[in-house]
């Protein structure tokens, strides 16, 4: 063979990832994401891929059987891996199958004839403030259908808000203990619906934090017309940033964490039919509700278990994927983990009730692999991550090889099931998995999610409910010390480690021989992902800001004149007009489609134009929520951006960004 033909073992092995990669290119061209045979073959094959690896990894790179420091380092990680790829698995056979049901509520458009269907539209609150509150309150009375009732359900007590319902209309209700937390209040309106002359038909859930659409229950009422359907869940986009996207600076560029499971998890589980509950943004049936004696209290996730409970009643659960709701993301970095870790917690407990998947129930196979699967995620991913960026320390600091492997090998066997995986997920979910990014958001609540998820299944019972904390003051930087402690340690010890191990050669070990490459490729990726994480635990202040989706005109009438302005900016305080600057103290009125003429003042000057303050009646402020928040798609960002997350990390690490 002449020479040059001749790549070596490594480029042998290049050769296979550049084989993948033409057949990724091609993939968009003829994949059709919604065929569920398309899906079965691609992940069938990222199946096989994952068990080369794995096997290849179990024969080939582990340390010797022995009573070893080396094999118990070199096992233990494996074991950690092995766990992750068994929920990887379960989550590529969930994945490979979707369903949508917009062209199906559409046809059953009004299947209920002449009289529509009465519809108790309840608003559980803890301790939110009126401005989360009354979005809410406004978008509920503000919905297309008529025949309907909006409760506010006040576990707090509390009589500014019971005179603020009485003047919005609305019925509220208190109870005299906070007995069950959310489900017990909950389970207390439906008792008081139960003695009213007419119980409603359906009972729609909204956290106090989630404004509806106009249309939510006419399109999920459409799903009911099949009697055995007891529940509807539709998704839960987010008007704000979370704290990673915010923290890194990312927010225009990069979807919120829950974006990918409520965009195509859900749709996929729904596919399985077992599509669950997710508490708010969900109507259910009131004889099912009925039929299983209210929300379960067993779980601090009463919505999982509903679900199950419904099911294990022969009820079908199912999901409609259209943004009908938008609410309020944790914008703390310490909300976001708490919700995270009760969840987790929630699992737990629901795993070894009566309606985990080895109780004895009615509950279908899939229904507990269903949970089965929950479980598996919880538990295996995140102390998996835990993992990956510990275990390289051990090779640096003691000498301890945890992965005996060639470059070679690790590109051939690892590279091709990663480059492969990475392919279909940009297929099938484009925009939306960012590795890096991806194991940040995991990395940052692994810590409290691990000790919830095998304090759960050790100790299920006992656990106080945490209520997310949303709004509040964000106007200042806030550093998460304690948060950030560990992941601070770790960044500062690999970056010794990679410092040393490059500048003494007393400290370099060449016991890893060519797999030496490996260990220093994965300590650098370490070092993004921990430097990132450190980042995201730095808290910037944050600021309402609504910009249209198009830019919108507006007509300023001021000092006697009448001039069109490009509205630039607009929230329920202030606008940014673009165009003739006037002085600031001027006062005039701004009208704006849909909301009338506004009083304005204006504060201040911009670049391209000035800064004015609203000052909107009663009746103009409802019409400027509605707006903002109850018409419109989906809020937030549907898939990541290359060229924006660049731009966004790159001011953020320079440091120049603007809260």
């Amino acid at each position: 063979m002449p020479d040059f033909l001749y790549f070596g073992e490594l480029g042998s092995s290049t050769i296979h990832l550049v084989l993948i990669l033409g057949i990724g290119l091609m993939l968009p061209y003829w994949v059709d994401v919604l065929n569920n045979r398309h899906r079965a073959i691609l992940f069938t094959i990222t199946f096989l891929l994952a068990m080369r690896y794995i096997w290849w990894r179990g024969a080939e790179t582990l340390a010797p059987a022995g009573w070893t420091i080396d094999m118990l380092a070199s096992w233990s990680l494996f074991g950690f891996e092995l766990l992750a790829m068994l929920g990887s698995v379960s989550a590529m056979v969930v994945m490979s199958r979707i369903r949508q049901r917009s062209e199906e509520a559409t046809q059953n458009a009004g299947w209920w004839g002449q009289i529509e269907p009465r519809v108790a539209i309840l608003i559980a609150t803890y301790n939110e403030d009126l401005d989360v509150l009354e979005r809410t309150i406004i978008g509920a009375k503000s919905l297309r259908h008529q025949n309907k009732e909006v409760l506010v359900l006040d576990d707090s007590r509390r009589d500014w808000l019971r005179d603020y319902c009485a003047d919005q209309g609305v019925r509220y209700m208190r109870r005299p203990d906070n007995k069950g937390s959310k489900a017990g209040n909950i389970n207390h309106a439906l008792e008081r619906l139960a003695e009213d002359p007419i119980p409603p038909d359906f009972v729609a859930v909204l956290d106090a934090d989630f404004i509806p659409h106009r249309g939510f229950i006419s399109r999920c009422l459409a799903l009911f017309h099949d009697p055995k359907v007891g529940l509807v869940q539709t998704p839960q986009h987010f008007f704000n940033a979370d704290p990673i996207q915010h923290n890194l600076g990312i927010s225009h560029s990069y979807p919120d964490e829950q974006r990918f499971f409520f965009d195509h998890m859900q749709p996929s589980r729904d596919g399985w039919g077992i599509a669950f509950c997710c508490g708010t943004s969900s109507i259910c049936r009131w004889q099912a509700l009925r039929d299983i004696g209210g929300l379960p209290t067993e779980s601090i996730t009463e919505d999982f278990l509903l679900t199950l409970s419904l099911q294990d009643k022969g009820w079908k659960t199912v999901y409609l994927s259209e943004p009908l709701t938008e609410g309020l993301a944790p914008e703390g970095l310490k909300e976001y983990t708490t919700q995270r870790a009760r969840w987790c917690l929630g699992l737990m407990q629901i795993a070894r009730s009566r309606l985990g998947p080895f109780g004895r129930n009615n509950l279908r196979l899939r229904d507990r692999w269903s949970v089965f699967d929950s479980v598996l995620f919880w538990t295996t991913s995140f102390p998996f991550r835990i993992a990956v960026v510990v275990y390289p320390l051990l090779y640096w600091y003691f000498s301890i090889i945890v992965v005996d492997a060639a470059l070679a090998e690790v590109v051939t066997y690892f590279g091709c099931f990663f480059l492969w995986s990475q392919i279909v997920q940009r297929a099938l979910m484009p925009g939306m998995v960012m590795p890096v990014l991806h194991d940040v958001g995991q990395l940052v609540s692994a810590i409290p999610i691990s000790r919830a998820a095998f304090v759960g299944l050790i100790k299920p019972k006992g656990h106080p409910f945490s209520v997310t904390a949303k709004g509040g003051d964000r106007t200042r930087i806030v550093v998460q010390w304690r948060m950030m402690a560990p992941f601070l340690v770790l960044l500062i010890l690999t970056v010794l480690a990679l410092l040393m191990g490059i500048f003494f050669d007393s400290f370099a070990f060449y016991d890893a021989g060519d797999g030496k490459w490996v260990v220093i490729f994965w300590t650098i990726y370490n070092v993004v992902v921990l430097f990132l994480t450190v980042l995201a635990c730095v808290e910037l202040p944050r600021r309402e800001r609504h910009i249209a989706d198009l830019p919108d005109r507006g007509i300023l009438v001021a000092e006697g004149k009448v001039a069109r302005y490009w509205i630039t900016s607009l929230t329920m305080e202030v606008a940014r007009l673009r165009g003739k600057i006037l002085s600031v103290g001027t006062e005039g009125t701004l009208r704006l489609h849909g909301i009338g003429d506004l009083p304005v003042e204006v504060v201040g000057e911009t670049v391209d134009g000035m800064r004015v303050r609203l000052m909107p009646n009663p009746e103009q402020r409802e019409a400027l929520m509605l707006r903002f928040y109850a018409e419109g798609a989906a809020p937030g960002i549907e898939r990541a951006r290359l060229s924006g997350l660049m731009m966004g990390l790159g001011r953020r690490l320079s440091f120049s960004s603007r809260p």
